[in-house]
């Protein structure tokens, strides 16, 4: 009996051994043969939190390009009897059956302070629909200030959610002072709080990696003309310039202009820091063996940086621009939160935080605080999403 099993378990052993040095080959093989970029998916798909942070931004980003079709409402329509109410909660089932509705609200007068004091009417029921019909618009890429993109689009009454019957009112996260739907503009104001950063972002990088990166190339009095506009700049307070400009802003402006100026703003002050991380590692490698051998074989300088220095640090790019891209959003928010940038009718998270800021209307109207929550969630995803694409941009 022993020796049988001895027999099992050599058997077992050998034959185990046996297929571990050709599937370990199979992998290593399979390592060797990889570009860097599949080896860079490979190991950020293994990062389950940032897998997930790429599905809530990728919805985000979605939805605002579509604002009009995922809103119920626009963004201006209101209905003044309907001010302040309570978000009504959707309820999928009436009598056992699958029927999604929301129940009706009636208001009472309160006699001290004349106030309405929402109820929940029991007896009335909205029923909710899927591709329902709504006010008119246009879907496509007509909101972006491009020439000839105007073009692209087609017109449309059909909304992703909405009452069956229009002339019900349907809050879904309630309503702000002038009766207008918080769902509705939340998702309008997400095209603009997105856009600023990816717009900042791209400009922010440019400026940060082609001066950051002339000044560790070449050295000498181009690199002291950098590092002197670098300190200027980063001696400039913030706060002044931006009460400065809000009041150098003219009250008719269009929102377009006003929002191509606030993202200007935000780029220019937030380029320093990358250019000078740029120069360090450009004055690092400009010395090492395979530049100087790339040199030697006649590489231009446009291929020296871009093909052979940047992709050395490009786990540091990564992270820096996802860092970014939530301290454009944040700067956007709080600066017309505070009245310094957009301005109504101009709808983005901060210009509807603007109604929070007394401590009475917050515990008075709580869901006024939604683009709040909006801002939190894209913050931190995009800060998951940065340390799986950090992780995965050195994948050696």
């Amino acid at each position: 009996m022993d020796v049988t099993l001895k027999e099992q378990v050599f058997e077992q052993s050998s034959s185990s051994g046996s297929n571990a040095p050709v599937a370990e080959t199979e992998e290593e093989r399979r390592l060797e043969v990889a570009t860097q970029w599949q080896l860079m998916w490979w190991k950020f798909r293994k990062h389950r939190l940032a897998m997930f942070s790429t599905g809530i931004l990728f919805t985000y980003y979605f939805v605002a390009i579509f604002a009009e079709f995922f809103a119920p409402w626009t963004r201006t329509q209101y209905i003044a009897e309907y001010v302040y109410v309570p978000p009504q909660p959707i309820h999928f089932f009436d009598d056992g059956k699958f029927d999604p509705y929301v129940k009706g609200l009636t208001f009472e007068r309160d006699p001290r302070s004349f106030k309405k004091i929402w109820t929940i009417d029991q007896k009335s029921k909205i029923e909710i629909g899927l591709f329902v019909k709504g006010s008119e618009y246009k879907i496509g890429l007509h909101w972006l200030p491009i020439p000839y993109i105007n073009n692209l689009f087609f017109t449309t009454d059909r909304h992703l959610i909405g009452a069956k019957d229009p002339t019900q009112p349907m809050y879904l996260m309630g309503a702000d002072k002038s009766g207008r739907d918080i769902f509705s503009r939340l998702v309008y104001s997400t095209r603009i709080s997105l856009s600023v950063g990816l717009v900042g972002v791209a400009l922010s990088l440019t400026l940060g990696i082609s001066l950051g990166g002339l000044s560790g190339l070449f050295g000498g009095w181009i690199d002291n003309i950098i590092q002197r506009l670098i300190e200027v700049v980063m001696s400039v307070p913030d706060l002044p310039i931006m009460l400065a400009i809000a009041a150098a802003v003219p009250l008719d402006w269009p929102i377009e202009r006003v929002y191509f100026i606030i993202t200007i703003i935000i780029a220019l002050r937030s380029w320093t820091g990358l250019a000078r991380v740029v120069r360090g590692k450009f004055l690092s490698l400009r010395e090492d063996d395979f530049i100087l051998a790339s040199r030697l074989d006649g590489a231009s300088q446009g291929r020296l940086i871009f093909r052979h220095m940047l992709p050395s640090f490009y786990s540091h790019i990564i992270a820096s621009l996802t860092l970014a891209l939530p301290h454009m959003i944040l700067a956007e928010t709080a600066l017309s939160f505070l009245g310094l940038g957009l301005r109504p009718p101009a709808v983005s998270w901060g210009v509807m935080l603007q109604d929070t800021q007394k401590v009475a209307v917050i515990a008075l109207y709580p869901w006024l605080l939604w683009p709040a929550a909006a801002v939190i969630l894209v913050v931190l995803a995009f800060n998951f999403l940065g340390d799986g694409l950090r992780d995965a941009a050195d994948p050696y």
